[in-house]
């Protein structure tokens, strides 16, 4: 299992969520509303944003991640890949069961 995480501003966040879930490239999408500051060409920003928790396959990162890339609004946006060495075996199968 494989899980990426995302910050989207919240306008977009569940489209993004949806349209993984749609093309079968996650099977699961969880978010939180969150703060996030941080620098952007020479200025601190602070802004609302949403962390997207999503759940995919080892297979099907890259597909995601370049679906994420082409819906995301900013340049540069945060995608992030955790690979999990456990997890119930019953959410992992259900995980390759849902993804594509």
């Amino acid at each position: 299992m494989t899980t990426v995480y995302v910050t989207a501003p919240p306008a977009v966040a569940s489209g993004i969520a949806t349209a993984l879930v749609e093309a079968e490239l996650a099977a699961c999408v969880n978010r939180f509303d969150c703060r996030s500051t941080y620098r952007w060409d020479g200025e601190i920003v602070r802004e609302d944003e949403v962390a997207l928790l999503i759940k995919t396959t080892a297979d099907r990162y890259d597909a995601l991640r370049s679906r994420v890339e082409s819906i995301h609004p900013h340049d540069a946006p945060c995608i992030e890949r955790f690979d999990e060495t456990d997890c119930a075996d019953p959410f992992g199968e259900w995980i390759g069961e849902n993804v594509r």
